[in-house]
């Protein structure tokens, strides 16, 4: 297959990587509209948060099987079909009227949309030749890091300015355009897709997947709001999380052509690697989740202001790649780069944990500079090392589990900070109001100062007291809950700081820039 050069190149360029930022958008764009969403389809947040859910477990169940969709069916049809899922799927969100809908067509687009990223980076290293991979590695690892920081600042801009629907149909002129971009300038690998006779449909490996992923996926997005364990429905999901996952692993293992080859893990480097990614996968998504709540709900940023908060300093992932992308293909080793980036999401972690409650949009800067720079350095070298040491016809599985585990890394995240934040508020403000004894000088000061300040407001004497203390019971909540949130960061940081000795069971031999060039090449023709 001749290797794309000049406008071509750049067309698929676009589109594959375009087409996995569109999809990691959707994995936090309604973060930010739940609440509009909530009262134009009457039902309570709680159940509207079920659209966020859905995604995701359509999402964790699809990218692990894509290697095996894309061998049998073909990988540019896998793909060409995929983004017409996502695409209609996201006008039958735009155009749902009730939960139940809504709900339907969210996981839907998330199995067309788990397609958008294995598919897009195989398909992007393709267009470049061997030597030039470590850019397109460069390119994709943008992408993904991008991708759930453009949710919130596309998502908030929306909902001031227009309606939630828009959210989704902002999909559609994208995906269209990408469908047609795709079917004209890619182009199909030799016998895509016309050996199916020859592949083994592995009809219960899915059905196991689904169930045991599936199910976890629910665990972890719904815990917190079901009350854990006190559910019946997170018990049953549990068990049934518990024999699909330990049925599949079993069964995977023990037949000759599974639809997810688990034996790759048997390969020390991508056992450590796809550790290290889940510990990327939380924080990177994890922060994407805290940070914005922060913002809103106790420093009082707009949903637009915390994505531009958010999103100025992550475009430094857009200089960060394509260079770490450049120093990889001359052969130098990823360990530095791991450890390095794990050290500064950690400095990240800990400088947002000292933060002011006092601060303004810019104060953020430096922190998130840090999460940048931090997450740029780690992505890349763990896709290259996700295939490093495997077999050309390992490939494939590799990277599959490699964005499976990144997933479940940012759900496990997000399930982890929502129970933290609950505790920890619980105990701050317990803390604080145990400081504030009734009937104290400094207590009855404040009451009257702020009575008086509502009395010459509004002359009502008879409720000025009553408002008073509900307006120092909101400042405690706040403080405890800001409390909360810094402790949160430092819980991430700690799982960065634990994870940094075990980078010492990588083994990475020594190799040229072509063999660091041919690897890639195997990994993108594996697909």
């Amino acid at each position: 297959m001749a290797t794309p050069r000049g406008f071509a190149r750049a067309i698929i360029v676009i589109t594959t990587v375009t087409a996995a930022v569109m999809e990691l958008i959707d994995t936090s764009i309604v973060n930010v509209a739940l609440s509009d969403m909530s009262g134009s389809l009457g039902v309570n947040i709680e159940d509207i948060s079920w659209v966020i859910t859905s995604y995701a477990i359509a999402n964790v169940i699809i990218i692990p099987l894509t290697g095996f969709l894309a061998e049998y069916f073909g990988r540019k049809n896998y793909y060409i079909v995929s983004m017409i899922i996502f695409t209609a799927a996201s006008y039958m969100c735009a155009q749902s009227t009730t939960l139940i809908e809504i709900i339907f067509w969210r996981f839907i687009q998330g199995v067309g949309g788990g397609a958008l990223l294995s598919t897009s980076q195989a398909i992007l290293f393709d267009a470049f030749e061997p030597k030039d991979r470590p850019i397109a590695s460069g390119l994709f690892g943008m992408g993904i890091v991008l991708g759930p920081t453009l949710g919130p600042t596309v998502g908030g801009y929306i909902i001031e300015h227009f309606s939630w629907p828009l959210i989704f149909m902002i999909n559609i002129p994208i995906g269209i355009i990408a469908t047609m971009l795709t079917f004209t300038f890619v182009t199909k690998k030799e016998n895509e897709g016309k050996n199916k006779k020859n592949i083994h449909i592995d009809y219960l490996g899915i059905i196991l997947l689904a169930v045991g992923i599936g199910c976890l996926q629910y665990v972890l997005e719904r815990g917190e709001s079901e009350d854990w364990f006190s559910s019946e429905y997170i018990r049953l999901a549990s068990v049934f999380a518990v024999i699909g996952l330990v049925g599949f692993i079993y069964y995977e293992l023990s037949i000759p052509s599974p639809a997810v080859n688990l034996k790759v893990l048997r390969n020390r480097n991508l056992a450590f690697t796809t550790l290290f990614t889940f510990i990327v996968g939380l924080g990177l998504f994890t922060s994407v989740f805290v940070f914005p709540v922060l913002a809103q709900r106790v420093l009082g940023f707009t949903a637009y202001e915390t994505g531009l908060t958010l999103l100025t300093p992550t475009l430094i992932t857009v200089i960060m790649m394509p260079i770490i992308g450049k120093t990889m293909s001359k052969g130098v080793s990823p360990i530095p780069f791991v450890i390095t980036g794990f050290l500064l999401f950690t400095a990240y972690c800990y400088t947002s944990s000292s933060i002011s409650p006092d601060v303004n949009k810019w104060d953020f800067f430096f922190p998130l500079a840090l999460r940048a720079i931090g997450i740029s350095m780690v992505q890349l070298p763990l896709i290259n090392q996700a295939v490093a040491g495997l077999q050309p016809k390992d490939y494939a599985s590799g990277i599959s589990l490699n964005n499976m585990i990144r997933q479940l890394g940012g759900a496990f995240g997000i399930a982890l900070a929502n129970n933290y934040i609950a505790n920890r508020y619980a105990q701050h403000r317990m803390d604080l109001v145990s400081n504030i004894p009734n009937g104290s000088l400094q207590l009855t000061e404040r009451i009257h100062t702020i009575s008086q300040g509502i009395i010459a407001k509004t002359g009502d004497a008879a409720t000025a007291t009553t408002k008073a203390l509900g307006f120092i019971n909101l400042s405690v909540d706040r403080q405890a809950n800001y409390l909360a949130y810094l402790d949160t960061f430092r819980l991430i940081g700690i799982f960065f700081i634990v994870a940094i000795p075990f980078v010492s069971f990588l083994r990475v031999k020594k190799k040229t820039p072509q063999e660091v060039a041919e690897s890639m090449k195997a990994a993108a023709e594996s697909h």
